[in-house]
């Protein structure tokens, strides 16, 4: 029997990680390209990360995805920072570079990217959260060059400190339905499945058919934001869209090769 040999190994670190479709992603790209590699779930406790990091060293893994709750703790044990993995302040993309583990952060285009056909329409964006998916938001709509950008969150000190770095504006969260926006994104969890799935982040009132709803929220498919943004006939934009594009980069990164993105979005969306 041949047992198949991989020349590459890659994975995900993050607690829990029972619901990723990393795997899936990577592993169907690698057959794509022919490339003689694995990738795998590598559920890690907060506390392991320093053992996980010597054993990516020893291994050695040649690439990882990192999720939560690990984006930050993980810098203690990276070489070199990539300028965005910076300037968002997270990482969620290891590789190596001659003898060092450079920490990147591709969750700037899985903002951006699902945005880019439609950035020429957006000057004035709403974001929602001030968590750590906002701070890879900010940075994925300063570089569409949008012009304006806002941020609420139900802790408004929270929502001060991140406009503050970013020299962006804030809006009361009790306020922030009152104005019409070409884009909001939501950033937070709420609409998520589970015990915040029928929770809405976002006011619609004044939001109508030149709006654009991203929701990052992936599961379910279909959010109640994006539900009742679709009711007042905006642009609703998925959270498969952020995984997708953020999973492509990495790939990239890691192989040199684009992935067929069309390809892809239905292998994710039959999995959902």
């Amino acid at each position: 029997m041949n047992v198949f040999q991989p020349d590459k190994l890659f994975g995900i670190i993050g607690h829990p990680l029972g619901h990723t479709m990393s795997p899936l992603l990577h592993n169907w790209g690698f057959a794509q390209q022919n490339i003689r590699a694995v990738y795998m779930a590598w559920p890690t406790q907060p506390e392991s990360i320093e053992n996980f990091m010597h054993t990516f060293r020893t291994l050695p893994v040649s690439g990882a995805s990192v999720t939560i709750p690990h984006k930050i703790s993980v810098m203690d044990y990276i070489d070199k920072l990539t300028d965005r993995a910076k300037a968002i302040g997270a990482v969620n993309t290891l590789y190596w570079r001659n003898d060092q583990v450079i920490g990147d952060n591709t969750d700037t285009a899985g903002v951006s990217e699902p945005l880019r056909p439609h950035c020429a329409q957006v000057k004035k964006a709403l974001l929602i959260g001030a968590g750590g998916a906002s701070r890879a938001a900010i940075v994925g709509l300063q570089s569409l060059q949008i012009e304006e950008i806002h941020i609420t969150n139900r802790t408004q000190s929270k929502a001060g400190d991140l406009a503050e770095e970013f020299n962006v504006s804030t809006v009361d969260w009790d306020n922030r339905g009152d104005q019409h926006y070409d884009l909001i994104v939501n950033s937070t969890s709420l609409g998520m499945s589970g015990k915040l799935e029928k929770i809405n982040p976002m006011i619609l009132d004044n939001q109508d058919a030149n709006t654009i709803v991203y929701d990052l929220v992936y599961n379910p498919l279909e959010t109640v934001l994006l539900r009742e943004a679709a009711a007042r006939k905006c642009k609703t934009i998925h959270g498969i869209e952020m995984f997708l594009h953020q999973g492509l980069a990495q790939f990239k990164i890691w192989t040199g090769y684009d992935l067929d993105e069309t390809a892809a979005r239905k292998l994710l969306l039959s999995r959902l």
